[in-house]
């Protein structure tokens, strides 16, 4: 693919860097905890110098002008039994995945057998019809309004540690009776919409997700220890724990049995996910029309430009446009970014969840094009405004909540009773959860569970059910069951 003179200029400033840092290597040595068999950059390894060579750390690489200038691993892949993070430790990327999902709805697009505005029901007839047409365009912008399976699975009392397979997300997906907004209308992230789109790949191309990815995309490109994982109890050589901070006590860790097919649970390394990052500048897989066609923006109905493409954030740091993604599931946390005017592309896996990988990806970005960064962003204050509380209702007001209320769309049933003056929302899976007025018949709880909980009455002022809403679902209803 083309590359301006401006892309060849920067890659010789630094070119003629790395060169300097090399001839400097004797009397500055890299941080003890760095891995790498390959090119390396001491800029890039004070980026990670904080990172614990006894604790779970990170996996970076770094791509310039088609080059390898960086590949390193600092920090231990398996506390257990003290293994180190290398380029080679495969890590679940997370939310990085759904550009695969993207370029493989593309490439069967290229093929003629998939239309992305067709209604997805003529390809998934497993599909509620929700009275709107949602098509494959919209699973990939997020404008589809389908409810985001995260918020729906905790209400139905999962806990993320749960298994929580490919198939039972569309069980759950295939129960719903709404969606939040009419198609194209909003944006709302979803991944229960990748998760359908991996569904109509599949359907189209006569393969699992897991196979047609391999055969078109991971392949071709030699990534040969790349894989979605389709099954939670699967041995996977290499690949690292993840783990949170717990205090003085060290790390635990946070299991993953999640197997969310497009959206997610992609295992791959750095090395291979350079090949990956090589694939935006040579379009190997997908040719140069499907590789300009990823960072192509979603548009609304109204014609307002969206900032996500294909499984892509389109953005800029300091002057510079960028586009990419980030991760975050159990203690795997993820960072991807491509600067195409400089032909940067830069790659972080963490397996612990406090390692802020986008934060790191910026500044090993600015190691290589930070002279030609705008000014760094000023930290902005947030001036706090605190609403006075609304009026805590009186018990005789609370008790018209009191009841057992069903959701048929996640077969649930909450408890709301009053307990010492206050409302609670109970289930054995989840546990109680206070409700604390936000309104009139509306409270607020456990953010997980009950962003905004708004009870609702009949003509005749009885309460009969209510709505739990939050940033990826919108009233989803439990109706009152009983006396």
């Amino acid at each position: 693919m083309y590359r301006s003179p401006r892309v060849f200029f920067v890659a010789l400033a630094v070119s003629c860097l790395l060169a300097l840092a090399g001839c400097g290597s004797a009397t500055q040595a890299s941080p003890a905890t760095a891995v790498t068999d390959g090119p390396s950059h001491p800029g890039v390894d004070a980026v990670f110098a904080d990172l614990d060579r006894d604790g779970p750390g990170a996996a970076v690489g770094v791509l310039l002008a088609g080059e390898i200038v960086h590949r390193a691993g600092y920090g231990v892949a398996h506390l257990d039994h003290g293994v180190p993070i290398t380029p080679g430790t495969v890590f679940d990327i997370a939310s990085i995945s759904k550009q695969f999902g993207a370029m493989a709805a593309l490439l069967l697009e290229a093929d003629g057998r998939l239309d992305l505005d067709e209604d997805v029901r003529a390809y998934v007839p497993d599909l509620p019809d929700f009275g709107v047409q949602v098509t494959p365009r919209h699973l990939i912008h997020h404008t589809s309004g389908i409810r985001d399976w995260v918020h729906v699975m905790s209400l139905a009392g999962l806990e993320r540690s749960d298994v929580i397979s490919f198939d039972r997300i569309l069980r759950m997906l295939f129960e719903q009776q709404a969606v939040n907004f009419d198609p194209g209308a909003e944006y709302a992230y979803s991944n229960t919409g990748y998760n359908l789109l991996a569904r109509v790949i599949e359907a189209q191309s006569g393969m699992s997700f897991r196979e047609f990815t391999r055969q078109r995309i991971f392949e071709p490109l030699g990534m040969s220890r790349t894989h979605f994982s389709d099954d939670h109890l699967e041995v996977v050589a290499g690949r690292a724990e993840s783990y949170s901070p717990d205090g003085d006590a060290g790390f635990v860790r946070q299991p993953n049995q999640l197997t969310a097919l497009a959206s997610s649970s992609l295992n791959t390394t750095i090395d291979d996910f350079i090949l990956w990052m090589r694939n935006y500048e040579t379009g190997e897989v997908g040719g140069e029309e499907v590789v300009k066609t990823m960072v192509e923006q979603g548009v609304l109905n109204g014609g307002e430009t969206l900032a996500y493409a294909h499984g892509l954030t389109i953005g800029e740091y300091r002057g510079l446009p960028n586009f990419g993604h980030g991760g975050s599931w159990a203690g795997y946390r993820t960072n991807f970014v491509r600067f195409p005017e400089q032909d940067l592309s830069i790659a972080v896996f963490c397996n612990v969840s406090n390692c802020d990988p986008a934060g790191r990806a910026r500044r090993v970005a600015e190691v290589f094009a930070g002279e030609l960064m705008g000014p760094a962003p000023e930290p902005v204050g947030s001036a706090e405004i605190t609403d006075a509380p609304p009026p805590m209702p009186t018990e005789a007001q609370l008790r018209e909540y009191a009841g057992r209320y069903r959701s048929p769309e996640l077969d649930m049933t909450y408890e709301i009773v009053v307990d010492r003056g206050s409302l609670l929302a109970r289930h054995w899976r989840t546990g109680p959860s206070a409700l604390a007025p936000a309104g009139e018949d509306a409270f607020s709880g456990n953010p997980r569970l009950f962003p905004e909980l708004r009870f609702r009455r009949d003509g005749s002022g009885r309460v009969v059910a209510f709505t739990v809403t939050g940033g990826r679902v919108r009233d989803l209803i439990f109706e009152r069951v009983g006396g």
